[in-house]
């Protein structure tokens, strides 16, 4: 199991691409279950995967 930093610095070097596909949201969400359900870092993070699939798909990079 990670610890909170090392997720959140794994987390900024996964989306400094600025790319975003489904192998990219995979990795995200295997970062996420790193994390206590309860953490107040992985309900920020969970939201922010939100918006960042929101924005691919609204540009067309990702379908549903």
């Amino acid at each position: 199991m990670l610890t909170e930093q090392e997720v959140a610095r794994s987390w900024r070097a996964l989306f400094r691409g600025g790319e975003c596909n489904q192998e990219l949201f995979d990795r995200a969400e295997q970062l996420l279950e790193e994390l206590r359900p309860e953490s107040p870092l992985r309900h920020r993070l969970e939201t922010e995967l939100t918006e960042i699939r929101r924005r691919a798909v609204k540009q067309g990079g990702l379908s549903g």
